[in-house]
């Protein structure tokens, strides 16, 4: 090997021996080229090789009283600070076991006494070589890792973008609606991490899940957009006819939803929640809802979800069409719905968060509407 690999200057060996004589002639052959550090035991080896600057090869002796060659080894390679250290045996053994055993302890190489200088440079410089190409690799794998983190971050924020673009598109139109988009993603998060326990829905909502749903919410009413601004924006109550054009919302966001998805070429856990609120968050437990008529678990369960933050949202937030009621109102018609208009157990559950989210609608309020004359419900 060459370049980069092998270019380091004056990287350090550790010689462990108990021997003067070998220490003396390993060291003058290397002291040219490297630098070095002396150990004539296994203790003392042990802390040399764990301190700062940690050596970047070990020639260890496998004879050696007390602590032998291969505890030492073991010791190193057991030692996570350590075991990346690369290990090469001086030994005048030359049994084929006794370097089968070395190298199952974690030795790279062995080394036979009487040390022949070429040799002991070449096997030096190959090593350290070779732990100069293994640090490339995991510094470069780093800071792949790291960019590959950092591209996914950007294309998150980029994504949270353009649905956060997309439903403010929506909301311009249906500018009525206030902050109604930001508040119902809260409810919906808010929903799903105290239904996560749930027996009903176990499985469902592991953080990744919330975190979609949280997301996809925003595009709840995405089909607004196909939606005349002469019934989107009517200030007063909508005529039957009208009401039947307004419903048609669902159905364009899904389909909208849908071929987004065809686009993408594989299927989507987002765009697939995204379609399911849009399409659906207008059902009702009894089957009552449009725009087909689901029942019960039949409904998808992000839709369910929607259903309840939607409903209360409008119910405490003043339209031009209605005045706001307060939050103790709004949850007696919320449990007035429950199996009926929503999933008993997403009732139970919106219930047991309440105060969260009256902090919610707080925080996230609308500024004034400006008064209207009409002010009857729509159908």
């Amino acid at each position: 090997m060459s370049g980069i690999f092998d270019s380091a200057p004056r990287q350090t060996v550790l010689i462990v021996d108990d021997t003067p004589d070998n220490v003396r002639l390993v060291a003058s052959l290397l002291k040219e080229l490297y630098q070095t550090r002396v150990a004539t035991d296994g203790e003392r080896a042990l802390q040399l090789a764990a301190a700062s600057p940690q050596p970047d090869l070990v020639l260890l002796d496998v004879e050696m009283p007390g602590m032998d060659g291969y505890e030492v080894c073991a010791r190193l390679k057991a030692d996570p600070p350590t075991a990346a250290i690369p290990v090469v045996f001086l030994t005048a053994r030359s049994k084929v076991e006794e370097e089968e055993r070395g190298l199952r302890l974690g030795a790279v190489d062995y080394i036979a006494k009487p040390i022949s200088p070429p040799i002991l440079l070449a096997r030096v410089r190959t090593h350290l070589a070779l732990r100069n190409a293994r640090r490339f690799l995991e510094d470069k794998n780093a800071w792949l890792e790291a960019e590959v983190a950092r591209r996914m971050q950007e294309l998150g924020a980029v994504q949270d973008l353009t649905i956060l673009a997309m439903a403010l598109i929506t909301e311009r139109r249906d500018n009525e609606t206030g902050s109604h988009i930001r508040r119902t993603q809260h409810y919906v998060r808010l929903l799903a991490r105290q239904l996560r326990l749930h027996p009903h829905f176990a499985g469902f909502f592991d953080d990744a899940t919330i975190e979609l749903l949280y997301k996809s919410a925003a595009l709840h009413d995405i089909g607004k957009v196909g939606v005349p601004d002469a019934i989107l924006r009517k200030p007063g109550a909508l005529t039957a006819e009208e009401f039947a054009v307004m419903k048609t919302h669902t159905i364009i966001g899904r389909d909208t939803l849908l071929e987004v998805e065809r686009e993408v070429g594989q299927p989507s856990s987002f765009l697939r929640f995204a379609r399911e609120i849009a399409c659906s968050h207008h059902e009702r437990w009894d089957g009552t809802g449009y725009p087909e008529g689901l029942r019960g678990e039949a409904i998808p369960f992000a839709a369910r979800l929607m259903a309840v933050a939607d409903v209360y949202d409008a119910l405490v937030t003043r339209r031009v069409y209605k005045p706001a009621l307060p939050h103790e109102q709004a949850l007696v018609i919320v449990r007035e719905g429950r199996g009926k208009h929503f999933d008993p157990d997403v009732v139970d559950a919106f219930i047991a968060i309440e105060h969260e989210v009256r902090e919610i609608a707080a925080r996230l309020a609308d500024s004034e509407l400006p008064p209207e004359a009409d002010k009857n419900d729509r159908p």
